[in-house]
């Protein structure tokens, strides 16, 4: 449980938390004003929160910066700068992540030791790991930034401006330049220049009538 002379000077400066029983603020932490907690937050190691912050439910945030007006939500994030106006979770997981301005960074996906610019989105899905992405780029669902060959960890640097698709596969060290876009279902070994439109050529194969043969030819006896 929070410290009650803690709580009882956020509350003199405006900070709304609801079910204080569940919520747990260490003494290092710095809270601004017109910050709105919710149930079962953990807040510890010198993080700083500033103002007009709304933390939703489950939010465990460690040693972290976290701007003005940003909605955090049902998330872990450790080690971890988030600048202004940013949206967050539910089901994020961020270490060692620097995140700027008007992103948003949604459920499911996890970031480590990368830098997130202004405007881009994450939406779904998603592993970034050792990575550099631009501003205003969006990431599909699924997409996996391969940073590690099994001995060594490698970083990918994404432009401004791009698109990549649904369950791309970035195999770092890559490049992609500004502006470039990559359809879904890609796997990217090898840098893409700016303003490139990249897609596997990889023709759709439909069959007659094999589903019939294929359960035929699988049945097995119990």
């Amino acid at each position: 449980m929070t410290n009650k002379k803690k709580l009882k000077e956020f509350k003199s400066r405006g900070i709304k938390i609801i079910n204080e029983a569940s919520v747990f603020i260490d003494d290092s932490v710095t809270i601004g004003n017109n910050v709105t907690i919710y149930q079962n937050n953990v807040i510890i190691k010198n993080s700083v929160i500033k103002d007009n912050c709304i933390l939703e439910e489950n939010n465990h945030i460690e040693n972290c910066e976290i701007g003005e007006n940003n909605i955090i939500s049902n998330s872990y994030m450790k080690d971890s700068k988030i600048m202004n106006n940013n949206s967050i979770g539910p089901f994020s997981r961020l270490r060692e992540v620097d995140i700027k301005n008007n992103t948003k960074i949604g459920n499911f996906v996890e970031i480590k030791k990368s830098i997130i610019s202004n405007g881009t989105k994450i939406s779904h899905l998603t592993y970034v790991g050792d990575a550099f992405i631009g501003e205003n780029t969006n990431i599909g669902c699924g997409v996996i930034f391969c940073n590690y060959n099994g001995k060594y960890k490698f970083k990918t640097t994404i432009g401004n401006n791009c698109f990549i698709g649904s369950n791309c596969n970035l195999v770092a060290p890559v490049v992609v330049g500004d502006n470039a876009f990559i359809a879904a279902g890609c796997t990217i070994y090898k840098n893409i220049d700016e303003n490139k439109f990249v897609i596997s050529n990889r023709e759709l194969s439909i069959k007659e009538d094999y589903k019939k043969i294929h359960i035929k030819n699988n049945k097995t006896k119990n």
